[in-house]
């Protein structure tokens, strides 16, 4: 069965794949559970069925904490309610690693002294992550733009808060 990143999910549309990433949310309906899996290129909308999967798995489906590291296995198809407008049907789930306590930035409003306080793990929910690849996006180009034409990139040395008593001695 073929690894599959979310990024290129679409490559993948009716086929089995797996798919490995930290659960960013989950909601239950009776015999359907949604899991939202992110993987560092995207964010995926998993659904485990309780017809698909062995009854272990669709139980310990409905009791993931936000932020376990899983594996899902399942086909992919297109779906426009899905977000990203594709899905994964789960056929099978590992857990790969749980985490120790409750994850600390639920779905809820948080104010941003909260989310800055936190912001080692802030930064792995959808907005600061899109608002991540767009300066990425905008470096990256105006490195290229100075390069092509010639310029020459440095880094300066690392400044340190010292003072001392005359230019030579920094």
């Amino acid at each position: 069965m073929q690894r599959a990143y979310i990024e290129e999910i679409a490559r993948y549309e009716g086929q089995e794949v797996r798919l490995a990433g930290w659960l960013v949310n989950r909601r239950s309906k009776g015999k359907l559970h949604f899991l939202i899996v992110r993987d560092g290129t995207g964010f995926l909308q998993a659904t485990v069925f309780r017809g698909n999967v062995d009854e272990a798995a669709f139980v310990r489906a409905d009791h993931l904490r936000q932020e376990t590291a899983l594996e899902v296995w399942g086909r992919v198809k297109a779906d426009a309610r899905a977000p990203g407008g594709y899905e994964i049907e789960v056929l099978g789930l590992e857990v790969l690693s749980e985490p120790e306590g409750e994850y600390p930035i639920t779905p809820k409003e948080h104010g941003i002294e909260f989310l800055m306080d936190h912001r080692h793990l802030w930064l792995r929910h959808r907005r600061p992550w899109a608002v991540m690849r767009i300066r990425d996006e905008i470096e990256r180009a105006t490195h290229d733009f100075f390069a092509q034409r010639g310029f020459v990139r440095f880094d300066t040395p690392i400044l340190t808060p010292n003072a001392v008593e005359g230019t030579t001695e920094l």
